[in-house]
């Protein structure tokens, strides 16, 4: 986590100063002669976030109080927890479930009639994920 903690810090630096080399570009151009606010803002706000993750994955390293198994050079796949979750390969739920979304964003770029088309099919998908264990082959 300390190695994150570095590269978002370097990136937060990266964006800060990316952000002050536009502006005065933008300054010392001479069709301009004025700042081109989106790409300015948007930088320093791309600092900000990186900044923000960086200070939060730094104080989460400092409160665990050791280095994590994949931050270890002697580490072994077995030194980390082996216990991820339950997921089904098998299932189609959460396909199903990112068309219902892809609709729902289709219909705000499109037209709003598909939102409703798409939140429906949303929320029958998420339902049959939900309970996908308790009923057919595989119930418990």
């Amino acid at each position: 986590m300390r190695a994150n903690a570095v590269m978002f810090w370097i990136l937060s630096i990266f964006f800060l100063l990316s952000s002050i080399v536009y502006t005065l570009w933008n300054l010392l151009d001479a069709m301009h002669k004025n700042v081109e606010w989106v790409g300015t803002i948007g930088m320093l706000l791309a600092a900000i976030l990186s900044a923000f993750i960086a200070f939060y994955v730094g104080r989460s390293h400092a409160a665990q109080g050791a280095e994590l198994p994949e931050d270890r050079l002697d580490a072994n796949i077995d030194d980390g927890d082996p216990e991820l979750g339950h997921f089904s390969p098998w299932s189609w739920w959460p396909f199903s479930l990112a068309l219902g979304a892809a609709l729902v964003i289709l219909g705000l770029a499109v037209g709003i009639w598909i939102c409703f088309i798409g939140v429906a099919f949303s929320l029958v998908c998420i339902v049959g994920w939900v309970y996908e264990y308790y009923r057919g082959y595989f119930a418990r």
